[in-house]
Formats: C-alpha cells, sequence, structure tokens
C-alpha cells in the first residue's frame, strides 16, 4: 500500500459524513413558499446544523426553534436553538418540547411547518403525559438504553409514553401544511422511528409497547405501566384527516453515507463491499461476525480478494448487566470484540464510529484497532477481555492509544464500520 491505513479508514469517515451534509440535503427538498407563515421546529444531534442550512436557504419570512444537545451548536439567526441532554432526558428538555408544540399552536391551512428531525430527538425531546413525570420519562429511557432492544422497538415504547411524539407535534400543527425533512439514524430509514416520530405517526399500539416491555424483561415505574395499559397511551393514527397535509422526505440515511464511503475507497484503487446499512444486534456479537469475515478474507483470500475494504451500517446494541459500569458506546464494544478475535493476524485494519461524532457517553466517535492492539492494551496493563466483560470498551483503547476523537459533526446517519484487509 501506499498510504496510511488509518488516514484511508478517516477519509472514508469523511467521505460518509460529507455524504450527509445537511447543506445539501436540503437544497435538493426545499418545499414551495407559503401564503402564511412559516415556522421552523426540530430536535435531534443534528438540529442546529439542520436550522442553519435552511435559513440560509429560505428565501423569506421565517421564525421558530429547533432542540439540539448541550455542547458546541451552530449559528442560527433567525431560528432559535434550545438545548437539552441527550442521552438522559432533563429540565431543559421539557422546555423545548412546549415551546415547540407552542410553535405550532393555531395555524391556519395556509402556514407551512418545516419539521428539522435527526436522531437523538426521542431524548431531546421529554414530554410526559399528564399523571407521568420527568422522572418517570428519564427512567423509561434508561431502562430502554440497558435492555438490548433494538432502537425501532425502543422508539415504540417512548411514543406512547409522550406528549408529542408519535405523530403527536404534527397532529397539533393542523391544519397547517407540515414538511418533514428527515436524517435517518435508523436501519431500514422507517421515518416514524428516527427520534421516535415526532410529526411522522405509524399504527403501533400501547399493545405494542407493553409487548416489548415483556420481551426484554424492562421495569419500569408503576404509573407508566398504568398509562400504558390507559386509553391516554394511543398515538393518532397516520389515516387521521389531521395527517391529511403533510409530506415528509428521508433527505440523508446510512445507505448514502456507504456508497459514499465505497466511492471513496475506490478512488484509491481499494476494492469496496458494503454487507448491509441495517445490522442490528449485540455490538460483542456483531463484532465477532465481522471479524470472521475479516480473518478469512485475510488468510484465505475469500469470501472477498484483497486488498478490499469491508463496510456495513446499522446500529447495534449494548445490553448491560449485572454491576457493568464501564465506559464507552456500541461501536467501541464492537471494536473491542473485534479486536479480540482477529489478535495476532496482520493485514487488518478496522474503524467503527458514529457519523455523529460522539459515541456513548464519552467525547470519542468510536475507536481503531488492528492485529496488534490486544497486545499494546496489555502491554499498557489494560485486560481486554475483562473490559469487554464489564462494557468498558473506551478504557481499553484508551489504554492503547486507538481511540477516534473526530468532534461533533453536525449529522448522525448511524454507524460506520470499515474493515480494510490487504
Amino acid at each position: 500500500m501506499t498510504f496510511e491505513p488509518r488516514a484511508f479508514l478517516i477519509s472514508l469517515f469523511d467521505a460518509a459524513v460529507g455524504a450527509a451534509d445537511p447543506l445539501a440535503a436540503i437544497r435538493a427538498h426545499l418545499p414551495e413558499r407559503p401564503k402564511g407563515r412559516t415556522i421552523v421546529v426540530g430536535a435531534g444531534k443534528a438540529a442546529s446544523q439542520m436550522a442553519a442550512a435552511f435559513e440560509s436557504l429560505w428565501d423569506g419570512p421565517l421564525e421558530g426553534a429547533v432542540v439540539a444537545r448541550h455542547g458546541p451548536v451552530a449559528a442560527c439567526e433567525r431560528i432559535r436553538v434550545l438545548q437539552s441532554a441527550h442521552p438522559v432526558p432533563d429540565e431543559a428538555g421539557l422546555a423545548g418540547s412546549a415551546e415547540l408544540l407552542r410553535l405550532v399552536e393555531r395555524l391556519t391551512p395556509d402556514d407551512l411547518v418545516v419539521a428539522l428531525i435527526s436522531g437523538g430527538g426521542s431524548s431531546l425531546l421529554p414530554a410526559p403525559p399528564e399523571g407521568l413525570t420527568l422522572a418517570d420519562e428519564i427512567a423509561v429511557n434508561k431502562a430502554l438504553l440497558a435492555s438490548g432492544a433494538p432502537i425501532s422497538a425502543m422508539n415504540v415504547v417512548r411514543k406512547h409514553v409522550s406528549r408529542i411524539k408519535g405523530g403527536r407535534l404534527a397532529f397539533a400543527a393542523a391544519p397547517a401544511r407540515v414538511v418533514s425533512l428527515i436524517v435517518s439514524d435508523v436501519p431500514g430509514d422507517n421515518p416514524a422511528f428516527v427520534a421516535s416520530g415526532p410529526t411522522i405517526a405509524d399504527m403501533s399500539t400501547p399493545d405494542d409497547a407493553l409487548a416489548i416491555v415483556t420481551r426484554y424483561g424492562m421495569v419500569l415505574p408503576d404509573a407508566v405501566m398504568r398509562h400504558l395499559r390507559s386509553e391516554h397511551a394511543s398515538a393518532p393514527h397516520p389515516d387521521h384527516p389531521a395527517f391529511a397535509n403533510q409530506r415528509h422526505h428521508i433527505i440523508a440515511s446510512a445507505s448514502v453515507s456507504l456508497e459514499a464511503a465505497a466511492a471513496r475507497a475506490r478512488s484509491f484503487g481499494i476494492e469496496a463491499v458494503i454487507l448491509s446499512d441495517a445490522i442490528e444486534g449485540e455490538a460483542r456479537d456483531i463484532g465477532r461476525m465481522h471479524a470472521a469475515i475479516a480473518r478469512e478474507t485475510a488468510l484465505r483470500n475469500r469470501p472477498f480478494s484483497k486488498p478490499v475494504v469491508i463496510l456495513s451500517g446499522g446500529e447495534t446494541t449494548v445490553t448491560i448487566s449485572g454491576d457493568a459500569s464501564g465506559k464507552g458506546g456500541r461501536n467501541s464494544e464492537f471494536l473491542l470484540s473485534l479486536a479480540l478475535d482477529i489478535d495476532g493476524i496482520g493485514g487488518i485494519h478496522a474503524l467503527a464510529a458514529d457519523t455523529d461524532g460522539i459515541d456513548g457517553s464519552e467525547d470519542n466517535a468510536g475507536a481503531f484497532t488492528d492485529g496488534s492492539t490486544i497486545a499494546r492494551m496489555r502491554a499498557a496493563g489494560a485486560d481486554p477481555s475483562d473490559h469487554l466483560a464489564r462494557h468498558d470498551a473506551w478504557s481499553a483503547f484508551n489504554a492503547s492509544g486507538d481511540l477516534f476523537v473526530p468532534g461533533p459533526t453536525g449529522t448522525n446517519v448511524n454507524d460506520l464500520r470499515a474493515l480494510l484487509v490487504v
């Protein structure tokens, strides 16, 4: 090879993130100007960047607010950027949800609501129904994050314990025209699952939510269980007349970003294969599966011929068990599991990272690994198997110096996994 493997892998990440740039994506999906007012609402990890892009492109008056997470945000002139907590909701999120609902009150058929939605909006928009509290919604969120349930199942539960999710924000905006511009971070790109669909109704029911709670053994507050068994938990159905004047567009997704990463790899003369943009499952199990493919390719030149980069997307899960309280996220855990299975094998270099720039609770997007990573962890005094058992992958990669810290990217189309085999 005439290039450095990590620089190559970073270039693939940059290509994937660039393909989800809010400015280019929104430019291609601008709605028609209305006769009346233009109101912008939104939430998610990419909310401020989407808002800044929209107001730079919109030729006309507008007003509104979006909710981003605490931390650096893009500057906006006409759209207010509110901030709240992710992944565990906070009081600021309550105020943000209330403001979005206020903005869509008393609109007319001549008005336009533009909803800028991206992943992370579920946590950023807490809005417990009557009889429930923020503490109840926090308890639900923590139980979901620890359950190992896929994001689609999590969001079915969330939308039935909310006054704003499950299409309720769009329902409140009727009879105005609502156009939702969505950056998808969910496998399969179902718009109702992104941020628990504040402007997108679906056919899920409270019974579906209860079945998920049972299936994954979640323990929720008694008040939440009573709510889910009540008639008040039902979300509006998509065939309700209130949704007749509403449209949505997926403007960026994992699929598009993976194709961009593949094109970038080929520009280096490296063949690229995409396994899937919708891989789900336990992060450590998916890590072992990817490791098996990489080993087979490295040692036997099958199922793919070297040199090749193997790409995948989707959202894995980490089921927290026992008293585990380590640092890290699903990408770090995926990669530590993979690292253990490629230990000592040359010619394999991997990067797994969240395209929003943050994996879990720390400041890294993910990490790098190769066949020498485990040896370097042990040389630094870390026991990688123990770190994996305790869901403490961040500490293991910090010890070996392999963390990937690009900073917040301003978009979010889920995870990028890239395995270079040479």
